[in-house]
């Protein structure tokens, strides 16, 4: 069996840290955190409306350059209202890669419609624009939309299941851009509306543009493992600023404005991020340059590495045409027993490493659900491995 005590002193030398454990990610407080919540405090507005919401919102939209941000409670939240902003409507479809988060899943569930597993590609680990025309070229038929579609313009329905292929969620796996320039521009031709998932990816750019922007809507996560948090929180982003003020009155039950009484004009969520969490972000955002610039350091130190060990592993670097934020670094061995024997002797000496997620087609739920050839997500899933990867202090 390999020994990899080198790569756990390597770790351990990289993140001063010669006995504690080490997490795979935890979030840094380093600036104003204290100061904006205990200003939070004493405004008393701690719940849905306060400064910071308007701040964090504000912050989030000059750095990614969108037209409009909206705060929601969690990213998962934000993935949900986004998919019915695009109209997906139960017995729907919705395309996506399996190499994926649970939360992308399960937000196509809420809106009663099934997922369809796509491959990703290896070196983007993100959904694979060619695999996605071949499946769509195969599987799917240009019929008249339903009623509910505006201008009853064509729209692609599964030859094998008769349902509406509403819409298309890519996701930036680690903070690593997929091709979605061709991705959006494949899912036009088709009518199939694009929600770019971007939980992972604030301060990841493709071709010099911020992820999340490329679609009409993205989605941004502020869970606490993320590379900024406010405890938990999510963020959609749009080109339509006029959509964008009609997702902020969704996320707050849909009451129309008045000094006294309770209007309510559509069917709302309670998705608003509270200010109190808002404060956090705004204080985050502050330090986010200084934290993209300390995780690309810590990452280039990874390559290193890596590139010069005795045993054969590859570390995932950023794609083509990409600058990613590293959210959560990752090598891949040689296999899945490999993998394991990583695995288990650095979390027994105390260094957290994780596999990436269970594929979505192989989790109960999912199983019968359409899918393509997913050669390329089971090759990653057998042998990738995330590494610790906080700003180091």
């Amino acid at each position: 069996m390999q020994d990899y005590s080198s790569v756990i002193e390597f770790i351990r030398e990289t993140f001063h840290t010669p006995e504690a454990f080490i997490p795979l990610h935890e979030p840094r407080f380093l600036g104003n955190e204290k100061k904006y919540l205990e200003e939070c405090i004493d405004s008393t507005f701690v719940s849905s409306v306060g400064k910071f919401v308007d701040r964090f919102e504000e912050m989030v939209t000059e750095f990614t350059g969108t037209n409009k941000a909206v705060v929601c409670v969690n990213g998962t939240n934000a993935l949900h209202l986004a998919l019915q902003l695009s109209n997906v409507r139960p017995d729907d479809e919705v395309i996506t890669q399996p190499l994926t988060f649970i939360a992308t899943g399960n937000a196509i569930s809420y809106c009663g419609a099934s997922p369809v597993f796509v491959d990703v590609d290896r070196d983007t680990l993100g959904l694979s624009p060619q695999k996605l025309e071949e499946w769509l070229e195969e599987n799917v038929d240009m019929r008249n939309g339903k009623a509910e579609v505006k201008n009853n313009e064509a729209q692609p329905y599964n030859k094998s299941t008769g349902r509406r292929i509403a819409a298309c969620v890519p996701m930036h796996t680690f903070g690593h851009p997929c091709r979605i320039d061709k991705i959006v521009e494949v899912c036009n031709r088709y009518n199939i509306k694009v929600v770019e998932d971007a939980a992972e990816s604030l301060g990841s750019y493709y071709k010099n543009q911020h992820t999340g922007t490329f679609a009409d809507i993205g989605v941004l996560s502020f869970n606490g493992n993320k590379t900024i948090t406010t405890g938990g929180g999510g963020m959609l982003l749009f080109k339509d600023k006029a959509m964008g003020e009609y997702a902020k009155h969704l996320t707050t039950q849909a009451k129309m404005p008045h000094k006294w009484e309770f209007r309510h004009d559509h069917i709302g969520y309670n998705y608003r991020m509270p200010n109190i969490n808002a404060a956090l972000g705004c204080a985050q955002m502050e330090q986010l340059p200084k934290f993209l610039k300390v995780k690309r350091e810590l990452a280039k130190r990874y390559d290193r590495f890596f590139s010069s060990s005795s045993f054969n592993s590859v570390f995932v670097n950023e794609p083509s045409h990409s600058n990613s934020n590293y959210w959560l670094n990752a090598i891949l061995l040689n296999n899945k027993e490999e993998r394991e024997h990583f695995l288990e002797q650095t979390n027994e000496a105390g260094v957290m490493t994780r596999p990436v997620w269970e594929l979505m087609n192989t989790l109960p739920m999912f199983r019968k659900c359409e899918k393509g050839d997913l050669s390329n997500a089971e090759w990653l899933a057998d042998r990738l491995v995330n590494i610790p990867s906080s700003v180091i202090l």
